[in-house]
């Protein structure tokens, strides 16, 4: 009988301080990515959207200048690219006492680009002059975006490179991008610390 009694109390006991834990978690605040970002790109001139769509995950777009360069050459111009984010650094960047309020941290993604025709302003490949590229593969970048609003950004990654009118192939992909976010980002009392 007294082991079944210790067994209850310490059950019981157990039970308590898990329920005390949940508590305290409840009262944490996740960590998670901004709801939405606009950036005005300066150093490549154009704009981008990342829209947070899971607690660590985004998807973003934008229109701007891009360089790619395959085994057929290199084209410089417009282009339109997408982007689905994974920051997989948070809770370390946390652990540091680092913030992470306007989606700063490291981060894999699927990347696409195309690179029109109209937009070229430069191109040593061979073809029609009416050819568009297509980019699709993966890149790893790191984001940076200050309380003030300036962002630094920063790709690198490989992919194929598919041809609308000119041969396709592999390539690099790299991305650097400095520019502002006007939209409002967290506060700096919220940049989702654990206490």
């Amino acid at each position: 009988m007294t082991r079944i009694f210790t067994l209850v109390l310490i059950f019981t006991a157990f039970r308590f301080a898990s329920a005390q834990q949940l508590g305290n978690l409840e009262k944490r605040k996740p960590l998670q990515v901004e709801r939405t970002q606009f950036t005005f790109n300066i150093l490549s001139p154009g704009i981008d959207f990342e829209l947070g769509i899971f607690k660590n995950q985004t998807i973003s777009g934008g229109l701007g200048l891009g360089w790619a360069t395959y085994q057929e050459g290199y084209l410089f111009g417009g282009a339109v690219n997408a982007r689905y984010r994974y920051y997989h650094n948070f809770d370390r960047r946390v652990a540091m006492d680092k913030e992470i309020a306007g989606n700063s941290g490291n981060y894999i993604a699927a990347a696409q680009a195309i690179y029109f025709s109209q937009l070229r302003l430069d191109s040593n490949i061979d073809g029609p002059k009416d050819f568009n590229i297509g980019f699709y593969g993966f890149v790893y970048g790191l984001q940076r975006t200050t309380e003030k609003g300036f962002k630094f950004n920063a790709e690198l990654g490989a992919g194929y490179y598919k041809g609308d009118g000119v041969p396709s192939g592999f390539g690099p992909m790299f991305h650097l991008n400095i520019g502002w976010v006007p939209t409002k980002r967290k506060s700096k009392s919220v940049y989702w610390k654990r206490n």
